[in-house]
Formats: structure tokens, sequence, C-alpha cells
């Protein structure tokens, strides 16, 4: 049987399995997604099980055409439509009002609204249209670890707690996708950073985009108010061991602070790690030193990110720092998750 055919056939069994109100892990072009039905509450409770997801945290749902968004939302507002046109299929979810007893309630944890975004991967689309449903679909790992971006990944966190998996390479964004929600006045507020960047945003729109003040460092990062999106109330992303973030107006000052806590933490008889970007990562020594890429390309730590954290476990880290980058572009994501992945411990210098 040809690749192209194997696949098709593959591709059937896992829609099948949706149909049939089972839980089925995918590729998108962001991260392994763990998708069910996200009409049937039974499914969507076995994502919550598997997942083992706080309840109050909603599930954004997945669609491969427009023509399902009338079946899912009472309306689509002006801005949001703009929005849909730039970056759909892509990494953007829109929170927009839910039509009233067409998703199961656990999908949106009891809010008003849901998330809907069209993965940009082709397999993604194709399951998603091969299954007729609208998927429910987090990302495939245990809540809290690092999210998945390769099959092998979701094997590792949920192999005995799903009912199959498509097996679709490594993703390629790496953080999942922004989610936004379009206010009365027309302005954009970002619930989580992602893959879409808050200058290609404003772009897009024409209107002004502000971070929800629960992400702001200074807010802490994390909301005490039930999430309405993903990711904006709990620790997620973390390693098993303990993840420092460390900046400072000065990199050599934030290089030798690092330097001299890894010393420190070896003399204990920790093992230790440290994720660097390419123009400092020479001068750092530990047990395990990972490149974050290059500073002039952040693309390349969004893709990583996730990938490294779990290398770190399987390396047996237990003390592991990391340096920062500037939060503008792709920059805000990557801080966000790493500041969730550390349990909000940042280390400021100067």
């Amino acid at each position: 049987m040809s690749e192209p055919a194997r696949l098709q056939e593959l591709l059937q069994e896992a829609a099948a399995l949706l149909r049939q109100g089972g839980v089925v892990a995918f590729p998108t072009e962001t991260v392994y997604g763990l998708g069910a039905d996200a009409r049937m509450t039974s499914a969507v409770e076995a994502v919550f099980a598997a997942k083992g997801r706080p309840s109050d945290n909603p599930l954004i749902v997945h669609i491969a055409k427009d023509e399902q968004l009338d079946e899912l939302v009472q309306q689509v507002v002006p801005t949001a439509r703009k929005l849909m046109d730039a970056f759909w299929p892509g990494p953007l979810t829109i929170v927009l009002p839910v039509r009233e007893g067409v998703l199961s309630p656990r999908v949106t944890a009891g809010l008003d609204t849901v998330g809907i975004r069209m993965p940009d991967h082709p397999i993604a689309l194709a399951l998603i249209e091969e299954s007729g449903c609208p998927v429910a679909a987090p990302s495939a790992n245990r809540s809290g670890r690092p999210s998945p971006t390769l099959a092998s990944h979701v094997l590792e966190d949920l192999a005995d707690s799903i009912d199959g998996i498509v097996d679709g390479g490594a993703t390629g964004v790496g953080v999942e996708s922004t989610v936004v929600q379009v206010q009365e006045d027309g302005g954009i507020t970002v619930l989580r950073p992602g893959g879409v960047t808050l200058e290609q945003l404003s772009l897009a729109a024409g209107a002004a985009v502000q971070l929800d003040p629960a992400l702001l460092p200074e807010a802490g990062g994390v909301s005490d108010q039930a999430p309405r999106a993903p990711g904006m109330k709990y620790t997620h992303y973390a390693p098993k061991g303990e993840l420092r973030i460390v900046t400072g107006e000065s990199q050599a000052e934030v290089s030798v602070w690092i330097s001299r806590s890894l010393r420190e933490a070896a003399a204990r008889g920790e093992r230790t790690g440290v994720l660097a970007f390419d123009e400092h990562i020479g001068s750092y020594e530990a047990d395990c030193v990972l490149s974050l890429g290059s500073l002039s390309d952040l693309s390349t730590a969004a893709h990583r990110l996730y990938a490294l954290l779990r290398r770190m476990d399987e390396e047996r880290i237990g003390y592991i720092l990391s340096e920062a980058c500037p939060e503008n572009g792709l920059g805000a994501a990557i801080m966000n998750r790493l500041r969730k992945a550390a349990g909000q411990t940042v280390i400021r210098l100067g």
C-alpha cells in the first residue's frame, strides 16, 4: 500500500473513532492535539480524564470549513472576520459567543463563549472533515507537562489513556495558537499569546491590541478568575526539574549569575541544565546545555521550547536555568510559556 493510501486509511479509522466518541491525538501546525467530538459530553470528559485537566479550563474547538462556524456561534463581528480572513487556517483562536445547546457544556466550562480555530495542517484538516465533527482539542499531554511536538511525546504522556494517534511527524510553530477576544469597541484582547503576534494582529485588523491584564508579568501571569481561554489560570508546560528564568539589563551580568548558580548547584550534587540563546551559549557549563536558537530568529525558540524541556527530563536534570528574550513579536509567547513552566519564578538582576 502506498504512503498516501495508508495515511488515508489511518485518517478514516481515526475519524470513525471520533464519531464513536473516542479520543484521538493528531498533529496541528502548533502542537499535537487531543481530539474528541465537541458535541458529545462523554467524549469530552474522556479528554479531561486523560489529561488530568481542571474542569474549569475551557477547550478550543477546531473546524475545517468556514461553514461550520454558523453551526457553533451566534455571530462574527467585522473585526473577528478580518482576523479569520488574515490568519485562518493558522495558529489563531478567536473567542466568540456560542450557540446554546450545540456543544457539550464541558467544552465551554460554563461560559457563554467558545474559542474556535482552523488549524493549518493537512492531517488535522483532513481528519476534522472526514469525521464530520467539530473537534475539541487541547494539547495532547498530561496537564501541566510540556506540550507535545512529536507523536512520541504524546505516547510518553498518554499511551494508556487514548484510543489512537495519527503520527504526522514534528509540528511546525511549536507553541500553541494565539487566543483573542474582540471587545465591543472593536479592540482586540489577547488572552494567550502564541503563533500570531500582537503586531500581526494589529496590522491585519487595523485595531488596537492589548494583552489581558492577567498575562502581564507584574500580575504574576496567572489569573485567579474563571479562565476565558486555555492557559490563563494554571501552571503549564513544566519539566520535572526546578526551572528558573534569569533576566537583567546586562547580558554579561546574566551570564555570570547563571554560571555561578550552575556551579553551586553542581557542588550540591544536583544535575544541572541551561537553556540559552546561541549568542551566549558558549558561556555555560552544565550537565545539559541546550540551544534555544538565535535571538535574531525567535521562531526557532518557539519551535524547540517544549522538546527542550522534555529533553531536560530525559537527562534527569533537577536544576534548570533559562535565559530570557525580549517580549516583542514571538517573544511574548515564548516568555509566557517559560514563565508558566517555571511557575512564575523569574530572577531579575540589576
